[in-house]
C-alpha cells in the first residue's frame, strides 16, 4: 500500500508551454490490488498527466484535484488481453482469402472499430500476435499512440512468420496466383531466412515477434496436429529476435510444436490446445506462459451453426474446444504461468471479457483470471514497470464495474469506466 503525497504538492495544476497539468482523484469504493492479490477498500488513486502519482486510503484530497467518484464501484488496472487481431478489418466469416477482395485501405479503415470497441471494453493494452497484410498492425498501433482514432495501447507483430503453404500463410487459392509483398511477406523455410524475416520486422517497427510451430484450424489446407517449423528454425527465431530486444511467442496447437516451441525458449506459446504431460512439466520448468485462448470455441461453433465459416476449419476444430479447456485445468493445476489470451477477431471485438468466467470454471480463483489480465499479462509483455497495476509511476490506465469481480468475475463483462494514460475514454 502506498501513502499519498503531501497536499501541497497537488494542490494545483501546473503550467507549461504546451499544456495545463491536471491532476485527477479517483475515489474507490474497492480497489483490486493484483500484485498483493487482495481487495482494498475506500481508496484514493492521484493521477497527474498520463501517470499514477499515489495511492491509498487517506480521507483528505488535494485542494484543486479533479474528483472522480467511483466509491460505489470496483476498480482494477486496465485489462490486458494478449492475443488479439485487431488489425484484420472486419469480422466477415473467419476465412482468410477474403484479403484477395479488399485494398490494404479497406482493412486499415475496417480495424479501426474493432480498436474503439477494444477500448471500451475495458482492454487498455494488446499484445496483437499478427496480420496476414503485413504492418496493417504497425499502422493501426501508431494512429493509436499519436491519438488519430482510440484505442488500446498496442504491441504489435507486423507480419506471421510462417513455412510456404503453412498455418500463417495465405492459402486456399490457386497456385499460379502470385500474391503482392504485404501477404507473403513472413515466409520462412529454412533457419536463416527466419533469421531475414524478423531482420525486416524489428526494422519496420515490430514489438514482437510470433512465430507458427505447428498447424491451424482457421487456415486453408492446414492441419492443427501437423509440426511445422523445426526446433532448429525455433532456436534461430528466437536468437535472432534477442538481437533486437524482442521476445517471441509461438503458435502450437500440437504437443511436439509445443515442446519445440518450449525448449527454443518463446516467452510463451499461443493456444497450447494439444499439450501433454511432459508439455505441462516443461512449461513450469521453463518459466514459459502458455496463452490458452479458451472461450473462443462459443464463437467457432456459433458460426458454425450459420455457415459463417467454411466447413474445413470447422473440421480442423472437432473436438479441440474440450481438449483445451482440460488442458488449461490441468495447467491450472500444475502452476503453470498463464496469460489472458482471446484470439480477439474470432470472437467479436467487445466480448474478450467472457473469457473470464470460463477461466474460474477450468480452475482457476477470480483473482488468479483477473491477474492473468493485468499483473501476469504484463510479465509476459515485458513492461511491468508501466502497466499491470495501479501503482505510483505506472501508466494510469483504470477501470471499473458495478459489482465485486471476485464474488462474479462475469461483472468483468460490463465495464463502465474506462480510463487510459489518464484520459476518460467511457462513463456512464
Amino acid at each position: 500500500m502506498y501513502s499519498l503525497f503531501a497536499a501541497v504538492a497537488f494542490g494545483q495544476s501546473v503550467a507549461t508551454p504546451n499544456r495545463v497539468e491536471q491532476v485527477l482523484a479517483i475515489k474507490a469504493g474497492r480497489l483490486i490490488d493484483v500484485d498483493a492479490g487482495k481487495e482494498l477498500i475506500n481508496q484514493v488513486i492521484l493521477i497527474r498527466d498520463s501517470r499514477i502519482e499515489a495511492v491509498g486510503p487517506a480521507a483528505d484530497i488535494p485542494a484543486g484535484a479533479k474528483i472522480i467518484d467511483l466509491s460505489s464501484m470496483t476498480v482494477l488496472p486496465g485489462l490486458i488481453d494478449c492475443h488479439t487481431h485487431l488489425a484484420d478489418g472486419a469480422r466477415d466469416g473467419g476465412d482468410p482469402l477474403t484479403y484477395l477482395k479488399k485494398t490494404a485501405a479497406e482493412v486499415a479503415l475496417e480495424s479501426v472499430p474493432n480498436a474503439r470497441l477494444t477500448l471500451e471494453s475495458g482492454f487498455t493494452t494488446v499484445r496483437d500476435v499478427g496480420v496476414y497484410r503485413a504492418l496493417g498492425d504497425v499502422a493501426l498501433r501508431d494512429a493509436i499512440a499519436r491519438g488519430d482514432i482510440p484505442g488500446p495501447r498496442m504491441y504489435v507483430a507486423g507480419a506471421y512468420v510462417t513455412i510456404s503453404g503453412g498455418a500463417g500463410s495465405l492459402s486456399g487459392f490457386s497456385p499460379d496466383v502470385v500474391l503482392p509483398w504485404d501477404l507473403r511477406y513472413g515466409e520462412a523455410n529454412s533457419p536463416w531466412e527466419v533469421r531475414a524475416v524478423i531482420r525486416k520486422l524489428a526494422s519496420n517497427g515490430a514489438d514482437h515477434i510470433k512465430i507458427l510451430s505447428s498447424g491451424a484450424v482457421l487456415t486453408h489446407g492446414s492441419n492443427p496436429s501437423s509440426q511445422e517449423f523445426t526446433l532448429e528454425e525455433l532456436r534461430a527465431a528466437v536468437d535472432e529476435a534477442s538481437h533486437f530486444g524482442l521476445r517471441v511467442e509461438a503458435h502450437a496447437h500440437a504437443a511436439q510444436g509445443i515442446k519445440n516451441a518450449i525448449l527454443a525458449g518463446v516467452a510463451s506459446v499461443e493456444h497450447a490446445t494439444m499439450i501433454d504431460e511432459e508439455g505441462i512439466a516443461l512449461a513450469k520448468a521453463r518459466g514459459t506462459y502458455l496463452d490458452m485462448d479458451i472461450y473462443d470455441e462459443e464463437c467457432i461453433e456459433e458460426d458454425a451453426k450459420h455457415s459463417n465459416i467454411p466447413l474445413e476449419f470447422v473440421q480442423h476444430d472437432a473436438n479441440l474446444g474440450q481438449i483445451q479447456r482440460e488442458n488449461f485445468r490441468k495447467a491450472v493445476q500444475a502452476g503453470v504461468k498463464l496469460s489472458f489470451g482471446t484470439d480477439a477477431g474470432v470472437c467479436p471485438y467487445d466480448v474478450a471479457a467472457k473469457q473470464f468466467a470460463f477461466m474460474v470454471k477450468y480452475g482457476m480463483s477470480p483473482m488468479q483470471a483477473i491477474q492473468s489480465a493485468t499483473s501476469s499479462a504484463a510479465d509476459l509483455l515485458g513492461h511491468s514497470d508501466v502497466l499491470g497495476s495501479i501503482r505510483p509511476g505506472k501508466y494510469a490506465d483504470v477501470i471499473a464495474v458495478a459489482g465485486d469481480p471476485l464474488q462474479d468475475v462475469r461483472v468483468l463483462e460490463n465495464v463502465s469506466f474506462v480510463m487510459k494514460d489518464g484520459k476518460i475514454y467511457k462513463q456512464r
